[in-house]
């Protein structure tokens, strides 16, 4: 059994609970280590059951009248407390909300990027926020915008769900997107290794497969221009024999 006055660091890293001759009250309510309540009883009496079982007398409810007390190593119940903390935070990480911000203009390599952060967000149980911002003149063709929210939408849709339609807000884009269930999203958060992503809706595919013309090519053997070679475009004196 512990000490019945733990040392002075033993409750810095949590909560402060009184264990052994650090309890107060003079009559408790004792729990038995198997969860059974033993019934009401003084203090000296706990701690000596306490001592026959080697075990602690730690305080599990102070503010109950009487006090609840429960036979248990506190070691033991340090760690199974200091789990079930852990265990709660994990669950507070879809509170988290992370910004991904995108562009109408965006490069595919960074759109890749964008992905991966975004697929990284969501594996860990935190939401997305997805804007994308208009600049200028781009306002003018919104649908653009539009388009490159619904190809970033559909390279998560393994991870995770938007909770509305994008919307239009001011110069920008807006949604939010949350974590798919554990077991109905892969383990492994990994893109493909050629980085493919969804394809361009049709309009956006037959602007981008337009290329420019190409410039023409000039002669293989051009002829040189027998107006220049004397140095005016009319030479008057072009028709003159001067070997007379």
């Amino acid at each position: 059994m512990s000490r019945p006055f733990p040392s002075r660091n033993s409750y810095s890293s949590g909560p402060f609970v009184r264990v052994n001759g650090k309890i107060r009250a003079r009559e408790i309510r004792v729990i038995g280590g198997d969860g059974n309540q033993l019934g009401v009883m003084s203090l000296g009496e706990a701690l000596t059951l306490a001592r026959a079982n080697s075990v602690d007398l730690v305080e599990v409810a102070p503010n109950a009248t009487p006090p609840v007390c429960r036979l248990v190593d506190y070691g033991k119940f340090r760690y199974e407390q200091a789990k079930r903390d852990k265990d709660s935070r994990k669950h507070q990480h879809a509170t988290k909300v992370k910004e991904v911000q995108l562009s109408p203009k965006i490069d595919p390599h960074d759109l890749s990027v964008k992905l991966e952060h975004a697929i990284g967000f969501l594996s860990e149980d935190m939401k997305v926020k997805v804007a994308l911002r208009f600049r200028g003149r781009e306002m003018a063709h919104t649908e653009f915008g539009f388009e490159v929210v619904q190809r970033f939408l559909a390279n998560i849709a393994a991870y995770g769900h938007p909770d509305f339609e994008p919307k239009l807000i001011g110069r920008g884009i807006q949604v939010m997107v949350s974590p798919l269930p554990r077991d109905k999203r892969p383990r492994t958060p990994v893109l493909p290794e050629a980085r493919q992503l969804a394809p361009l809706p049709p309009s956006r595919v037959a602007n981008a497969n337009s290329a420019p013309p190409a410039p023409a090519k000039p002669a293989a053997n051009p002829q040189p221009d027998e107006s220049r070679s004397s140095g005016f475009v009319n030479n008057p004196f072009a028709g003159l024999d001067l070997n007379r």
